[in-house]
């Protein structure tokens, strides 16, 4: 496993980690038993950095991640966020009162004296305007509820806003094969200002693993078949916010870049890494043979220029006009 350096936080987390919305809900059916082998397989295989919210099935992935810490000696650390708690996305919701609430719920639920990184939710836009709200996550890691703390985005442009706030330590960002903006201005603020950069949706909803087809169905709980028009969240959450055909007919395309002896799951992944400035990809997993696919991608060789080059071409002829200017 590759270790990079997660911005000023100073730790040093697996380039391949493991998202865990997929074992908390709204992916469909999902068995604790599975979740649990898959999350000490991620431990077996040098996965040290672990992503999941408050919101993840109310609690569940947090506490699930409680057992494996409870299960296993070896350190770790654990990314969790809050604020989607909130019935409506609006900045008086992130009071100081509310965010203390959130990150007491979470220490109960992870059952630590402190959390390695609270995020902010994909809050309201106007949330990155208000110095009070990042004044109460200051005040919350003097009193050592939180060590660092960052901010989770829909679009590059709240990206850039929360940064210019000093003590953002890290920015999580939709970033894959078929959301490339991030690489035009982001990447490089971010770098400037030592700010870990998480990608989350790696593998678009499962898009990127090539194994969907016009007649893949999904669960009624499972958002791929509840929010492909932002229903209940940022439809952008939802195969990255591309129509579906659009997206299966540019998987076929890139079907033609895979090297003999992975998948395109890994390609997608491998790709991720190849950018310096992001500190880890966080695929989700509900199985031990999801994150063994997972993990072996941190050890696919370097992809070539001309294969980096064939990616930005599929994106610019099919999916650019489709979500460039939306996120």
């Amino acid at each position: 496993m590759e270790y990079r350096e997660l911005g000023k936080t100073g730790l040093q987390v697996s380039s391949i980690s493991y998202g865990a919305w997929a074992i908390g809900g709204t992916w469909g059916t999902v068995d604790d038993r599975d979740s649990m082998a898959s999350l000490h397989k991620a431990l077996d295989l040098g996965i040290n950095f672990f992503d999941t919210a408050d919101v993840y099935g109310d609690g569940r992935s947090e506490r699930l991640i409680a057992q494996l810490r409870r299960e296993r000696s070896e350190p770790f650390f654990v990314a969790t966020k809050a604020g989607r708690r909130l019935p409506k996305q609006t900045l008086a919701g992130y009071t100081s009162e509310n965010l203390h609430a959130w990150v007491a719920r979470s220490l109960k639920n992870l059952e630590v004296e402190s959390l390695d990184l609270l995020q902010l939710h994909c809050p309201s836009p106007d949330v990155y305007e208000s110095d009070a709200v990042f004044e109460s996550l200051d005040e919350m890691v003097k009193l050592g509820m939180i060590r660092h703390y960052g901010i989770s985005v829909e679009t590059v442009a709240e990206a850039m806003r929360g940064i210019q706030h000093e003590n953002v330590k890290t920015v999580q960002i939709i970033f894959n094969m078929f959301r490339l903006k991030p690489t035009e201005a982001f990447f490089a603020a971010a770098k400037a200002a030592n700010v870990g950069i998480l990608a989350r949706v790696p593998l678009a909803s499962g898009m990127l693993t090539g194994k969907l087809s016009k007649t893949s169905s999904f669960a009624p709980d499972d958002h791929r078949a509840f929010n492909r028009n932002g229903e209940h969240f940022d439809k952008g959450e939802t195969f990255s916010g591309v129509d579906y055909d659009v997206a299966l007919a540019a998987v076929e395309e890139l079907k033609s870049l895979v090297p003999e002896g992975y998948t395109l799951a890994q390609l997608a992944l491998r790709w991720i890494l190849m950018f310096p400035e992001v500190s880890c990809a966080i695929p989700g997993a509900k199985t031990t043979a999801q994150v063994e696919s997972n993990a072996h991608a941190a050890n696919m060789p370097a992809l070539s220029s001309d294969t980096m080059q064939k990616v930005q071409a599929i994106y610019d002829s099919s999916i650019r006009a489709l979500v460039h200017d939306l996120w």
